[in-house]
């Protein structure tokens, strides 16, 4: 692969990524009842397993739900703000040097790590294990925030890769 063809890559994992965080910011703003409840019934544990000894962590607020779930809205659009950001800086720069072009990436390096605290810190240590949301059959958001972790994850190693002068092979 050339390597303009794998910057290209790069600028497209960025993209992608940035439209994902896109999505979904704009779902939980225009839908924002549906997934207000699922914050709601996470750190309430009122779904988890009946007389589970980790009661005591629940928060029933509804203030504390409200600033929840804007809180992971708001990073979500963070996220996908410096994702968009990193793409067009990245698209910018991809036929100079390699110097310039690798320096574009801050952006992105900076929405991965929007990335890891929304849905590995804050749906799979958060969530699943401080309020057992893996014990819920309806409201248990971990398997997929995994994925999503696991995603990010392999794009943001592939964009680290130190990119070479496009005139070297």
């Amino acid at each position: 692969m050339s390597n303009l063809m794998l910057r290209y890559l790069k600028v497209l994992v960025v993209a992608l990524s940035a439209a994902f965080g896109t999505s979904i910011f704009l779902g939980n703003l225009m839908d924002y009842n549906s997934n207000y409840q699922f914050v709601q019934h996470v750190l309430s544990m009122d779904t988890t397993f009946e007389g589970n000894a980790l009661m005591w962590r629940a928060i029933t607020d509804p203030t504390a739900h409200t600033i929840a779930y804007i809180g992971i809205i708001m990073a979500e659009g963070v996220f996908s703000l410096f994702g968009w950001i990193a793409a067009g800086k990245m698209l910018r720069n991809i036929k100079k040097d390699a110097k310039t072009f690798n320096n574009s990436k801050t952006f992105a390096y900076i929405a991965y790590m929007f990335a890891f605290c929304i849905w590995f810190f804050g749906f799979v240590i958060v969530g699943a294990e401080w309020f057992a949301m893996w014990q819920s059959q309806v409201w248990n958001g971990q398997q997929v925030a995994f994925n999503i972790t696991e995603v990010m994850i392999g794009f943001v190693i592939l964009v680290s890769l130190r990119d070479r002068e496009l005139t070297d092979m």
